[in-house]
């Protein structure tokens, strides 16, 4: 077996690399997701941290 037919992977190359390709896609999406999502509860606390100094 070389590499040639590794990478063909007997005519299901395009299936199987695509669904590869699409997991790692899904899997950085998710992880800017959460990073994102991170960054805007930690403006709102510290939102809600001023406002409480100000109202005591």
């Amino acid at each position: 077996m070389n590499w040639g037919e590794f990478f063909a992977m007997k005519g299901y190359a395009w299936y199987i690399w695509g669904s590869y390709g699409m997991a790692l896609l899904i899997f950085i999406i998710e992880i800017m997701m959460v990073r994102h999502r991170k960054t805007l509860v930690l403006e709102q606390l510290h939102l809600m941290r001023n406002a409480e100094d100000v109202v005591t």
